[in-house]
């Protein structure tokens, strides 16, 4: 019983000692300011055939364009983008759902970005997007 004991704590302090020698980076979140937000249809290509998440409904196709300003200095990966749409009745376009897509690759400094949603046909234009920002990751996210 005291053999095992000592053998369970020489192994906690060997796996505690070798934490110091091996720590990996963090890929701590990084928030992304969103300016400049506008939109634009998509060109045809794009928009052929498009329905709305889940069904078959007809949908809209556009191009949310902005830009996006990276203060860490160094390049952020897989960003989910996050903001309200709403038509021009005020309606949200997508009920209950603020993470509206993402982008790949932010670098620092300001750079352009661009994602495209779908809107319902039905919804009345124009859009209002409200509340946009990013947040992504300082290290590629493995998948």
């Amino acid at each position: 019983m005291r053999l095992r004991s000592l053998f369970v704590i020489a192994l906690t302090m060997l796996l505690g000692i070798s934490s110091l020698v091996y720590t990996p980076s963090a890929s701590a979140l990084t928030q992304i300011k969103l300016t400049d937000i506008g939109y634009k249809e998509c060109p045809p290509e794009l928009a052929q055939g498009a329905v709305t998440s889940g069904t078959t409904t007809a949908a809209n196709c556009f191009i949310v364009t902005g830009k996006a300003e990276n203060t860490s200095g160094k390049s952020v990966y897989d960003a989910d983008v996050f903001g309200r749409i709403y038509d021009a009745n005020n309606d949200s376009v997508m009920q209950n759902r603020t993470r509206l897509g993402s982008i790949p690759e932010i670098p620092a400094g300001v750079s352009e970005f661009n994602m495209r949603i779908s809107v319902p046909a039905n919804q009345p234009l124009p859009l209002q997007l409200k509340q946009f920002k990013a947040a992504g990751f300082s290290g590629q996210v493995r998948r």
